[in-house]
């Protein structure tokens, strides 16, 4: 007995698909892709796929429709996460390893910037994990996937960096995401979770290991950010149609600094960076950065005729 198995409850004739197993003797079961209960193993009983197919009851008859093209088939190597439908409702969450390296994973949730943990493995190359379960029409109180994860195999000649990858489900984006799942080989929404993997170069690491203190500043000082940083969101990542408001501003903040230490290591007399009117949250928060800064002559909003109040002028010391 395993999760995504359909089930039939002896003291009823209700059907579901075992989304959580609890303990030894308990399993969770969504009945009618409506609601779950606990139910204990004893009581529930898995319905052979041929039963299920040819010998239940209520089976209807469709009447044929239009063929519809197939989802596309996605063959690229890569570890994605898979919604794969267990019933017409209910989502399996499923990491993917299309590769040929083990991964160390964790995977948890995340909601209004609480974090749960909710599975860890080590999943084998062209390998399968479910982490959780979804209803679809519960889909706008859906939480934020969290997952964590590490490529490694004996014997590789590159060592990865760990990633941590977020995933924020929204609508637009969610149901044009639809393909054929490498592995499962089902259809499903699909998110790459590796679309850009680092490699650690280990000899370039040797090298700043024995850098001088000397030569790190001046390597530090040699990369002198823009005069002019823009900070909207769709400039520093592709994949912020999925992020959650407090990703996009931690990495804009993150952004925000890196250029600033840049600035005053380079000795740049000023630097712009352009942030947007919108709710003024990334401005204040700017702002309340610089004003504890030290190095700063002073700072101001800049170019009103051209960015309103969207930007800010930072001159340095």
């Amino acid at each position: 007995m395993n999760v995504g198995d359909r089930v039939r409850l002896m003291s009823g004739r209700e059907e579901g698909i075992i989304t959580r197993i609890l303990d030894n003797n308990i399993v969770e079961v969504a009945i009618d892709n409506d609601f779950t209960i606990p139910v204990a193993r004893r009581e529930v009983v898995v319905i052979a796929a041929e039963e299920n197919k040819y010998m239940r009851t209520d089976a209807v008859i469709e009447a044929p429709t239009r063929k519809q093209p197939p989802a596309p088939v996605l063959s690229e190597k890569g570890i994605y996460l898979a919604m794969v439908h267990q019933a017409e409702e209910l989502l399996a969450a499923t990491i993917v390893n299309n590769t040929d390296y083990d991964v160390l994973f964790t995977a948890g949730e995340e909601r209004n910037n609480q974090y749960r943990g909710l599975k860890n493995d080590k999943l084998a190359p062209k390998a399968t994990y479910v982490i959780a379960h979804y209803h679809l029409k519960d889909f706008e109180k859906w939480p934020g996937l969290v997952v964590q994860f590490l490529q490694h195999r004996n014997g590789a000649p590159s060592l990865f960096e760990p990633v941590t990858k977020r995933v924020q489900f929204r609508a637009n984006s969610f149901y044009k995401s639809k393909k054929t799942a490498p592995v499962l080989n089902k259809e499903a929404y699909l998110f790459q979770l590796d679309t850009k993997p680092t490699t650690i170069d280990t000899s370039k690491l040797q090298e700043q290991l024995t850098e001088t203190p000397e030569q790190t500043i001046a390597n530090y000082k040699l990369q002198a950010p823009d005069h002019k940083v823009d900070l909207h969101i769709e400039k520093l990542t592709e994949e912020h149609q999925t992020m959650s408001n407090s990703t996009m501003l931690k990495l804009q903040l993150e952004t925000f600094q890196n250029a600033l230490d840049r600035a005053m290591a380079a000795n740049m007399h000023e630097i712009v960076f352009i942030h947007g009117a919108g709710n003024g949250v990334l401005r204040k928060e700017i702002q309340k950065i610089l004003s504890r800064t030290p190095g700063i002559k002073f700072y101001e909003d800049a170019q009103k005729e051209k960015f309103g109040y969207g930007a800010t002028l930072v001159r340095l010391k």
